[in-house]
């Protein structure tokens, strides 16, 4: 069965053009123009779950960060922001709601498309419906204890909602067992697209988020430790 795509952008132009390329990949495209139609359809519970969304971050009704919220509310699917260019602020804001990645306006559709394919593989192999397919290990280390088929995580019993991104970031880490990981590796080993080298700065946000959730610190960590100039490692 075909990945289906929600799409939602004002810019009508940008929106049907965006699902003409993913759709001549065999993708199912859903295409919305306005924030409060696709925030309606975000929570209508018997709609088809997407498997990717495209969430443009400035639209009527509602905004795209409101958005991103509702679906990670209620799904793990991957999330992709479209940002004005320079507006860094955008792009912090939307992987801390839980976003996945983020593309600059003006893009290349061709370059949406490969990041689009690579979020889909990633969350084939690591998301929820993937993991249950296959058999996999349990990864422990001093309370933290990934169930990797159940797609589950607990930190001395507590359950921790990771993003699908936040889960794969830290089982490479867990299965690095203690040895320094670089960003650009993490990227590379999590998206499999050597553009993401260009961006991997985007690591460092999603490890703060993820040490947030964890209640870990960064001047003193118990798990996730920053080895300046080379990476980062889970300590033992």
């Amino acid at each position: 069965m075909a990945e289906r795509v929600l799409v939602v952008d004002d810019e009508r132009e940008i929106c049907d053009l965006v699902a003409l390329y993913l759709e001549n990949e065999g993708l199912v495209v859903e295409r919305l123009y306005d924030g409060a139609a696709a925030l309606a359809r975000v929570r209508d519970e018997a709609a088809p779950t997407p498997d990717l969304a495209i969430l443009d971050v400035m639209l009527p009704g509602t905004d795209g960060f409101a958005l991103c919220r509702a679906i990670r509310e209620r799904h793990a699917y991957p999330v992709i922001m479209l940002t004005a260019r320079g507006e860094q602020a955008d792009k912090i804001s939307g992987l801390a709601l839980g976003a996945d990645d983020y593309v600059t306006k003006p893009f290349l559709p061709l370059e949406l498309v490969a990041r689009v394919k690579a979020q889909l593989r990633r969350y084939k192999r690591y998301g929820t419906a993937g993991e249950r397919a296959e058999a996999g290990p349990t990864l422990v280390c001093r309370g933290l204890v990934m169930d990797v088929p159940a797609h589950s995580v607990t930190l001395n019993e507590r359950p921790l909602a990771l993003t699908p991104t936040e889960f794969s970031l830290l089982r490479i880490l867990l299965e690095a067992e203690g040895a320094v990981v670089s960003a650009r590796d993490l990227y590379f080993k999590t998206f499999g697209e050597a553009y993401y080298e260009k961006g991997s700065g985007s690591i460092t946000v999603h490890i703060r988020h993820l040490r947030e959730k964890m209640g870990d610190s960064f001047e003193d960590p118990r798990y996730i430790r920053t080895v300046w100039g080379c990476g980062y490692k889970i300590e033992r």
